[in-house]
């Protein structure tokens, strides 16, 4: 499978989700993140997303390729928009095909945390009001990222897993 982990054009939900079928597998398990017009209690006109591209790049492989080994999935896609991604599209897109669904679900959920919390991509929020406020990738707290505020979001099983 050949596609694009990083992408300036719209995530082609469909055409992913294609490529994410096979035999020996019972479930398939699709994210998407999508742009919601609200956050920090503003209205939110748009997003901007930025990478170091060559390294984004290498750590989503590296992430996939770990969930891959640790729940035997037989594909593991993510693809994450760079540039300006208006309200409801799609972000980011993380698939998994496994088995079962509980691999499928759990090592989705890993790929996501993994690729929000530690690949070098930025988000930069515009507002309605005119204002726009920088971030990581994650703004699940409003100091930014810190691991110690993270714990809580990611089963303990992935606190300890090593690459």
């Amino acid at each position: 499978m050949n596609y694009n982990f990083l992408t300036y054009s719209n995530i082609n939900l469909p055409n992913l989700l294609a490529q994410s079928h096979h035999a020996n597998c019972g479930a398939v398990v699709l994210f998407s993140g999508e742009v919601r017009n609200n956050n920090l209690d503003k209205e939110v006109q748009h997003l901007e997303f930025e990478a170091f591209e060559p390294m984004a790049n290498s750590m989503i492989k590296e992430i996939l390729d770990f969930a891959k080994e640790k729940w035997k999935l037989e594909i593991a896609i993510c693809q994450h928009r760079l540039g300006k991604v208006e309200i409801s599209e799609s972000a980011v897109c993380v698939i998994t095909s496994s088995k079962h669904r509980k691999e499928a679900y759990e090592a989705n959920q890993y790929i996501m945390e993994r690729v929000k919390h530690e690949v070098p991509i930025w988000k930069k929020e515009y507002f309605l009001d005119g204002s726009y406020e920088w971030g990581n990738n994650c703004n699940c707290h409003p100091d930014g990222y810190k691991p110690e505020n993270h714990a809580k979001n990611v089963p303990n099983s992935f606190l300890n897993l090593q690459n």
